[in-house]
């Protein structure tokens, strides 16, 4: 499982002391039955990734606020979750469209839907176990606007 520093949010190797990104001590990975040090403000990292994915307002916000907006793990989640909400509008109003088809309408509609919720909830699951998990398109682009940052 990838590791990142709680200072920069900089991948780190696996037996790193020290953050390549910043130098400040690596510390020790988080294991099994261990949780995550919190962050400055008081959440976790997967804590916070994962809350970045509830709606767009807390991804907003942890790219408003600090400590937050310094750590790159969950600046990519929240930049990811807000591109994902972007698309999930986007194809929801293309589904109004398609679904007055009678039949194949709504049968297309109901899968498109499932398939967003599935989606969604893996997001969650991997913001919270720490993982960085792109989606094909958006998950690129997030990368980039949280190494921008």
């Amino acid at each position: 499982m990838a590791r990142f520093c709680s200072n920069c949010g900089a991948q780190l190797p696996d037996n790193a002391n020290n953050c390549p990104g910043c130098g400040k001590a690596a510390g020790p990975s988080a294991g099994r039955g261990t949780a995550p040090a919190p962050a400055a403000g008081g959440l976790t990292d997967n804590v916070a990734g994962l809350l970045a994915y509830v709606t767009i307002v807390p991804a907003i916000i942890f790219l408003v606020i600090e400590p937050y907006n310094r750590n790159r793990f969950i600046r990519f989640h929240a930049f990811q979750s807000i591109f994902f909400f972007v698309a999930v509008v986007i194809v929801s109003v293309a589904m109004t469209f398609i679904a007055v088809i009678p039949f194949l309408g709504v049968l297309l509609w109901a899968l498109v839907y499932l398939a967003e919720l599935i989606v969604w909830v893996l997001l969650l699951i991997k913001a919270y176990n720490g993982q960085i998990w792109k989606l094909p398109v958006i998950g690129d682009i997030a990368e980039k606007q949280a190494d921008a940052m």
